[in-house]
């Protein structure tokens, strides 16, 4: 085993995972031949500005587009596009900004012929990104439920299949819009099974999702939709595009970026420096506290059976759990996933821990994540601070800021979900 601390092992774990997910390295070999029309660069997503770069560092020939984008998740200064255009809107919550760039989108696909090509660019938060409501809702509507959504604990498919039937754009609806043109989809994966559909809320594939799905999730969750969307979702008068439909005939997709490809990147740093790496998964979902007490029981089996593997070793996993909000501390996913862990760990020596969200952005604070240490509740405890308390406020930012135990890396202009690592050093 080399000689490296365990917290610079771990954010050498996650370096190596976001450079796995840089687009700029992964679009190039998927870029299709050019068309005998015009091509049309589109596209959404936290990852939209640094995918469309990669097009212009790489395409030769006349292009033009349009892609939306996170605020502040543009191109550095110098880095700009000059041929596609680039917008910033918010996230999670749509605006305005967010609606008129996709309805830009919308319209700059439409009219296009079977010689031309629409080069789609999609990416996490794609979903939020890319707003345009459906007939008879309007940009309020969408954010009540979204807002709803985000509070409720609902997973990522069932948040998009909603969604979709809100939109005008979603749910393969601008793929419907764009045809007879060939359309090339570039995907970076942020959900737990890479299912194109769900990714941004598939807006260039097939959604097998219903009407009925949309009113059975928000019946799950007790939400109350506004009237308009009430009405909107009864009358179910236009379901989007199913697969085998005939809009899809010349359509085409990639999947360039995966979260296990981060992970795979991590087990080969893990290797590099003499530490078993242990993979439990791609795609873990469920409640951030609820998964920190099954990966607390993991680490622990390591430290008195030496199973799954010897110390050292490292956990590796990805994938987006949820948080049912109850509190009104400053969370995010990855934060309350490692102050549950803390908790359950309750100071277990030689145990360390990182979660990061690979966009750069823990939920809607300024930090990444944050890394646990063996006396992360001791030098808490001499602050004044209360993890079990700050666990139930949902307020693990404030943990972890207390403890200057946070990572900030800025907007990483990619986006694979969250990349969770678990070291287990030797005892002693």
């Amino acid at each position: 085993m080399n000689a490296i601390s365990p917290e610079k092992f771990l954010r050498d774990l996650f370096q190596a995972g976001l450079d796995a997910a840089n687009p700029r390295l992964a679009v190039p070999d998927y870029l299709p031949q050019a068309p005998k029309g015009k091509t049309v660069v589109i596209g959404a997503g936290k990852a939209a500005a640094a995918m469309a770069k990669a097009v212009e560092e790489n395409w030769e020939g006349p292009i033009d587009g349009l892609v939306v984008t996170r605020y502040d998740h543009d191109m550095p200064e110098g880095e700009k596009c000059t041929r596609i255009g680039v917008v910033e809107a918010a996230h999670p919550v749509p605006d305005a900004a967010g609606r008129e760039a996709a309805k830009r989108i919308y319209e700059m696909v439409q009219g296009l012929s079977a010689d031309d090509l629409v080069l789609c660019l999609i990416s996490g938060g794609g979903s939020s990104l890319l707003a345009l409501p459906a007939e008879g809702l309007s940009l309020e509507d969408k954010q009540t439920i979204n807002k709803a959504l985000l509070k409720s604990g609902a997973n990522i498919i069932e948040m998009n299949t909603v969604r979709k039937h809100l939109s005008a754009i979603k749910g393969g609806q601008l793929a419907a819009a764009a045809a007879p043109a060939q359309m090339v989809s570039l995907l970076i994966s942020d959900v737990p099974g890479d299912d194109p559909d769900v990714i941004a809320s598939g807006p260039t594939v097939p959604d097998p999702s219903t009407f009925a799905d949309t009113r059975a999730i928000l019946a799950k969750y007790d939400i109350t939709p506004p009237a308009s969307v009430a009405a909107h979702l009864e009358k179910a008068a236009k379901e989007t595009p199913k697969p085998n439909d005939p809009v899809f005939a010349n359509c085409s997709m990639h999947m360039i970026s995966r979260p296990q490809d981060s992970l795979e990147a991590a087990r080969r740093v893990a290797e590099k420096h003499g530490f078993t790496p242990v993979v439990l998964g791609d795609s873990i979902e469920g409640e951030a506290r609820e998964v920190a007490k099954v990966m607390a029981a993991i680490a622990r089996q390591v430290t008195n059976h030496d199973q799954p593997a010897p110390a050292p070793c490292v956990l590796l996993s990805g994938g987006e759990t949820t948080v049912t909000v109850k509190g009104n501390g400053r969370g995010g996913r990855n934060a309350e996933f490692l102050l549950a862990l803390a908790v359950e760990l309750d100071g277990a020596a030689d145990i360390y821990a990182l979660a990061c969200d690979t966009d750069g952005i823990d939920g809607s604070e300024d930090n990444a994540g944050a890394i646990l240490r063996p006396d992360s509740l001791e030098r808490a405890e001499k602050l004044g601070v209360s993890a079990k308390e700050h666990l139930a406020n949902n307020d693990g930012y404030s943990f972890f800021q207390a403890l200057d135990d946070l990572i900030i890396t800025g907007p990483t202009r990619t986006n694979v979900n969250d990349f969770r690592a678990i070291v287990v050093m030797p005892k002693g």
